[in-house]
């Protein structure tokens, strides 16, 4: 009978547990497509055609950045950039070609800028028409100029500077009554003559043009030829406004959170940082509307309920596909005062599959985050862990300011950096998972107090492909002539040689170089065992170094 009555008592709370049970997990799974739903309604905002790719600077950035804000704003967190939630910030793209300005016409063909001429950036501007000869120099009209012979004579010349030898050049015929100075290079000796969109000098008193050599190839094959030219030589100096998206959520703790992700993207693909070709929109959803839509809502879960131990600073980012511009720029100018506590970044984590799984970089740079993914795990995601704090993405410049991060990241696919790169294609409920891990790895995280940093060995790894790397970190935003070395990649050749933060990397070799882009483009006509010499500016000396790649 005893037991009968117990049983009888017991039925009831068993049933009463089973009820809670299914409805706890009915509220789950209501979070869940809630969740799903926000993600995708913000991703399809962020790819849509409309925002032409969110490309810095541009309008399709400003209607990604309004709505950012107005997420934020409905969500009632605390606006922290320096104009409500936004951060302006200026590109200085330097000097460019007026397209419409610009032009070199041949017997009526125009002749394409960058392939068959390049207008030098020191250049008098100015309109012109005549009917020269390669062969023959007279007065009132162009005069042509061979680098072969100048280029022989200082091959072996260290002092010998092409730009100062053009720009004399230029002054003694112009007294002599040309009209323009076209220059081309009939020889192999590689004459380092580009396009320097950071040249601050004088300009020439006639417009200097360089034909390439593919140009003088098929348009210039008979010195003595009448021709008739039509030249045009006009620059503008581009500057862009590119804007950081920032929110706070306070706790009036000692210590920060900073949780980002990029939202720029390629627009038309006009920086020529895609991989694929034509004048069509990048949307970009999964680089980087995946990591924008998270930040957003794990803002909203951290404003509905967030651990008290760290105050949270969300930031969207522009100017990332550009060279984490508006990252390194926030960490130089911080729109608010705070104490760094870690970096969580955000960047492509749209395509999860077990095939190429959740990959979390950072794990290296404090000897706590082992020990809290000791504890917080998901068995529904499957993980790959990556020490190193370096990346090719906004991590990075937290790390390089001695501020422990994690990065999350799905992995590259087909589609990247391609206007392939749609909404559909996205994994939103893997994208779910990944938003609910970071949000318990965060709580994991909050009795931790301030975490220690440390440097990690590993080399860096970027999405651009090179056979060879000095291993150095560039300062894209540098904006005079060289490549200035923003950090050291540890154990790399820069390292070895005893390269520093702060120096100008101006010549590989025979190549000088004025930019970034020069630079890749230089790198990529070197291969592993091979030797050369490298010229650096440290302050205002100028230094060599002989190295093996």
């Amino acid at each position: 009978m005893k037991r009968l009555l117990l049983v009888a008592l017991l039925v009831p709370g068993i049933c009463l547990a089973q009820k809670k049970t299914r409805k706890q997990k009915a509220a789950e799974e209501k979070a869940n497509m809630a969740l799903v739903a926000s993600l995708k309604a913000h991703i399809q905002y962020l790819a849509d055609d409309k925002l032409e790719g969110r490309r810095t600077g541009s309008r399709g950035e400003l209607l990604a950045m309004q709505y950012i804000s107005d997420q934020y704003k409905q969500m009632g967190l605390q606006p922290a950039g320096t104009n409500g939630y936004v951060q302006e910030f200026d590109i200085d793209e330097g000097k460019q070609a007026d397209p419409a300005l610009t032009f070199f016409k041949l017997n009526g063909k125009g002749l394409a800028n960058g392939d068959d001429f390049i207008p030098l950036a020191f250049s008098a501007t100015k309109t012109l028409k005549g009917s020269p000869a390669m062969a023959l120099n007279e007065p009132g009209q162009p005069w042509f100029k061979d680098l072969k012979e100048v280029l022989e004579e200082n091959q072996n010349n260290p002092h010998f500077d092409v730009e100062d030898m053009i720009k004399k050049e230029s002054d003694k015929i112009a007294a002599k009554g040309a009209t323009a100075l076209i220059l081309y290079n009939s020889s192999s000796i590689t004459d380092n003559v580009q396009f320097n969109k950071n040249d601050k000098s004088a300009p020439t008193k006639i417009p200097i043009i360089y034909l390439t050599k593919d140009a003088c190839k098929k348009y210039f094959t008979d010195p003595s030829a009448t021709l008739n030219l039509e030249i045009g030589v006009s620059f503008v100096q581009r500057v862009r406004k590119a804007r950081n998206v920032v929110a706070f959520i306070d706790h009036h703790a000692p210590t920060t959170v900073i949780i980002g992700a990029h939202y720029d993207h390629l627009g038309y693909g006009e920086d020529k940082n895609a991989l694929d070709t034509g004048h069509v929109i990048h949307n970009g959803a999964d680089d980087n509307a995946s990591g924008t839509a998270a930040v957003i809502e794990l803002a909203r879960l951290l404003k509905q309920s967030s651990p008290l131990n760290n105050n949270y600073l969300l930031i969207n980012f522009s100017g990332e596909e550009l060279g984490i511009l508006g990252s390194k720029y926030w960490l130089e100018h911080p729109s608010t005062n705070i104490t760094a506590n870690y970096m969580l970044n955000m960047d492509m984590i749209g395509r999860y599959d077990t095939t190429h799984k959740l990959t979390i970089s950072g794990y290296g740079t404090s000897p706590i985050w082992g020990e809290v993914f000791q504890t917080v795990t998901d068995k529904n995601l499957v993980i790959k862990f990556d020490s190193t704090g370096s990346g090719p993405s906004d991590h990075e410049a937290f790390y390089r300011k001695d501020i422990p991060v994690l990065f999350f990241f799905t992995g590259s696919h087909p589609d990247y950096h391609k206007a392939t790169d749609d909404w559909e294609k996205i994994n939103y409920d893997g994208e779910r998972e990944i938003v609910q891990y970071i949000y318990q790895l965060i709580g994991g995280i909050d009795s931790k107090g301030k975490l220690a940093f440390a440097k990690t060995t590993e080399p860096q790894t970027g999405r651009a492909k090179f056979t060879v790397s000095l291993g150095v970190m560039p300062d894209y935003g540098f904006a005079n002539t060289g490549v200035r070395v923003d950090g050291i990649v540890p154990g790399k050749l820069a390292e070895r040689i005893g390269l520093q933060a702060g120096d100008i990397l101006l010549q590989l070799g025979e190549y000088k170089f004025v930019d970034v882009m020069s630079y890749s483009v230089t790198l990529g006509k070197f291969k592993k065992g091979d030797k050369t010499k490298l010229r650096i500016k440290r302050k205002e000396e100028e230094k060599e170094f002989d190295i093996e790649f």
